[in-house]
């Protein structure tokens, strides 16, 4: 399991700012007004050569609050509770506050590693400010400002003091070869059942009551195709019908699944049809960029197979038209039809997530598509100079370009649909990244 660090702080100390950083993109909302960020959100990152799991959190305030500011500090709360690290951020250009130093006397008392970050150092020329925050009884700040990436160098190694203290592995726990597969869905839609099924006992509790399963449950089994581990999750609801208390920690198990996985299977009921939900789960499978198997499950209730098989893809292409290369099975747990096909798929899309294109033979292919196919914005001459696999599993390609600010979404889409035309990637989403040269240096030069 990777490690957790949770970013916690009062509101508007830059908390998703140094989140957007550290991931390398901009995910969470940034906003100069106070209380922007409200649900934790999660992403994978690389910190000291560690992968970890990062989250954002909203801003922690102790004076009594009601609805949804208050589900906010529940939230913020949790994530200290499921953290391994902590970082503590606070606004060195301002002096401490009650709910810094409220915060600070929470954390301390959680027991968990905590690292002082002072944000915004580069707006900071008082060091009176900075002296105050001994203050709060967690030793010396490192000073750091998330806009223009100072001081996190200084982060990183205490990040990596402090994983080396608990004694953290860098390498996944497991054999070398082992594929994880995430099973995901809408509440009922017979995950547990499934696991089960490609267990070949009953593991896990099944009921016809939503929300049975709460925590992530890992299982490793082998087979003629290799070892995996398969995680069963509580199932997503849409945010607005979450409870709260224990179901919204089987949502963050059920995120921190995804997050570990090499494979996700989405569970679709097959009796319901195609639920919006099943849609935002999907998406987040795409941002997440994992690998994706489409399940839909009790298909033994089908009246009429074959029709009724070519509709529901119909249907299935027609809105989840931005996953053409995630496979589609047709399982049920009652006559385990397609059940072993999800290992082979597994299998195979684990491979593909871990395939290396030679720099060769993708800039060729750069070149060769970029001159056929030229990118344009406001007819203005954008020029891609070199293409290059820089990362596996997940793939992600890099093209240094001249105006990466002008490259549109549609080209986006182009070079990706190029790519897979030319080099597969079957099952597994795909990175594509466009910058100048010095900055895919300077992500990817570790």
């Amino acid at each position: 399991m990777l490690p957790v660090i949770a970013i916690i702080g009062r509101p508007n100390v830059g908390k998703s700012t140094l989140f957007n950083r550290l991931i390398g993109k901009r995910y969470a909302i940034t906003s100069p007004i106070a209380g922007t960020t409200r649900d934790r959100i999660y992403h994978e990152a690389e910190i000291a050569g560690y992968n970890v799991i990062l989250v954002d959190t909203g801003g922690m305030e102790f004076e009594k609050k009601v609805s949804i500011e208050a589900d906010v500090q529940t939230q913020a709360r949790i994530a200290v509770e499921e953290a391994n690290i902590i970082y503590f951020i606070v606004d060195s250009t301002q002096s401490l506050t009650r709910s810094d130093l409220d915060c600070a006397s929470f954390l301390r008392k959680s027991k968990k590693h905590i690292i002082l970050i002072a944000n915004k150092v580069d707006h900071n020329k008082n060091d009176e400010l900075l002296g105050e925050l001994y203050e709060l009884g967690l030793g010396e700040a490192i000073k750091v400002s998330s806009m223009h990436f100072i001081g996190f160098q200084e982060m990183e190694d205490a990040t990596k003091k402090t994983l080396k203290e608990m004694k953290w592995p860098k390498e996944k726990v497991g054999k070398k070869d082992l594929t994880r597969i995430a099973i995901v869905g809408k509440p009922n839609a017979g995950k547990s059942s499934l696991v089960n099924a490609l267990l070949g006992q009953n593991r896990l509790i099944v009921s016809e009551k939503p929300g049975t399963t709460i925590d992530a449950t890992d299982t490793e089994i082998t087979n003629e195709l290799g070892d995996f581990v398969l995680i069963d999750t509580a199932g997503i609801r849409r945010r607005g019908k979450m409870g709260k208390g224990i179901e919204k920690f089987g949502y963050l198990r059920a995120l921190q699944a995804i997050s570990r996985s090499d494979v996700t299977c989405l569970t679709m009921d097959f009796s319901e049809g195609i639920a919006n939900q099943d849609l935002h789960i999907s998406e987040y499978l795409l941002e997440a960029a994992k690998g994706v198997i489409i399940l839909v499950n009790k298909s033994d209730l089908m009246d009429e197979p074959q029709d009724e098989q070519k509709k529901f893809l119909d249907d299935l292409q027609y809105r989840m038209s931005y996953l053409p290369w995630a496979p589609v099975l047709f399982t049920s747990t009652i006559t385990k039809k397609n059940i072993h096909k999800i290992f082979e798929a597994a299998k195979q899309i684990s491979i593909e997530r871990n395939r290396k294109i030679g720099d060769e033979l993708f800039n060729t292919f750069t070149r060769t598509t970029t001159l056929s196919h030229p990118p344009t914005r406001n007819a203005q001459k954008i020029r891609i100079t070199k293409g290059i696999q820089v990362k596996t599993n997940p793939p992600v390609f890099a093209f240094t370009v001249n105006k990466p600010e002008l490259i549109h979404f549609s080209y986006r889409r182009f070079m990706e649909n190029e790519i897979r035309r030319k080099f597969g990637f079957f099952g597994t989403a795909i990175r594509l990244i466009f910058d100048d040269l010095r900055s895919i240096k300077n992500k990817f030069s570790k």
